[in-house]
């Protein structure tokens, strides 16, 4: 389900502080950037990807295909930083 605009507007505000902990370099979108996303995903919900591809279309284009491949969400992009949601699978055990 599509998440509304206070969603979006409380995820950019926890996402604030956080550094981008995936790095996308000029080769783009490879199967071990996906797999590293799906872990950190299933780790922390919340994530800042970097993307370092030269046009804003093909880094729009990519941070599309990544939410694609992870069934994640974009919640917000400007520049080169991207934020992605996606609810945890399971619970974490404390």
């Amino acid at each position: 389900m599509p998440m509304n605009n206070l969603q979006r507007k409380n995820l950019k505000a926890k996402a604030h502080h956080l550094k981008p902990v995936i790095r996308i370099g000029q080769r783009g979108i490879s199967e071990a950037v996906i797999a590293e996303t799906h872990i950190t995903l299933d780790t922390h919900e919340l994530i800042k990807v970097h993307i370092q591809l030269g046009e804003r279309d093909d880094r729009i284009a990519a941070a599309q295909t990544l939410c694609e491949k992870t069934a994640a969400e974009l919640v917000h992009h400007i520049g080169k930083i991207f934020i992605l949601y996606r609810k945890r699978k399971h619970c974490k055990k404390t």
